[in-house]
């Protein structure tokens, strides 16, 4: 079957298998490789996707169900050359290690700053609950979190 979906930006046709999970789409089909395989079960969040805006584990999603959505890896939000504000973050806190769990990690942090720019400490641990990391701990990451929404804050302020 026919899977259309806006995947970064880029309107995407894949053909695939009626039961496959959206995990399995993005990492073979279309090269996301930032999209991990982890626990399988969507309780680990290195699976992590934006849907629609919206926050979900690809390990679990049939790729079916997203007819039509726009899908966001951490691929579409930033480069290497170009990092997203977030990724700074993250970089400058020591928030991250082995990286594995970054890109899950990065999607929450942003689906949370999309829809709330001025988060609580309490409203970060909750937006990052869902992502486990077994390196660097949790505490960078919410500093990490913090310090991006003060920048982003700013640059809009700038830009005023």
């Amino acid at each position: 079957m026919k899977l259309n979906i806006t995947l970064n930006g880029a309107k995407k046709s894949l053909e695939i298998a009626p039961n496959a999970y959206l995990l399995d789409v993005l990492r073979d089909l279309a090269g996301m490789k930032s999209v991990k395989r982890g626990c399988g079960e969507g309780t680990c969040g290195a699976c992590a996707v934006l849907i629609d805006g919206r926050l979900r584990n690809s390990c679990i999603t049939f790729a079916a169900h997203c007819e039509g959505a726009t899908v966001l890896t951490v691929e579409g939000i930033g480069s290497h050359e170009h990092p997203h504000i977030l990724q700074k973050a993250f970089v400058n806190h020591g928030a991250t290690q082995c990286g594995y769990c970054n890109p899950g990690s990065l999607l929450a942090a942003k689906a949370l700053l999309d829809r709330n720019p001025d988060p609580t400490m309490d409203q970060v641990k909750e937006a990052l609950d869902g992502n486990l990391c077994r390196c660097t701990g949790y505490v960078k990451r919410i500093d990490a979190v913090l310090d991006a929404a003060k920048e982003m804050k700013s640059s809009r302020e700038e830009k005023r």
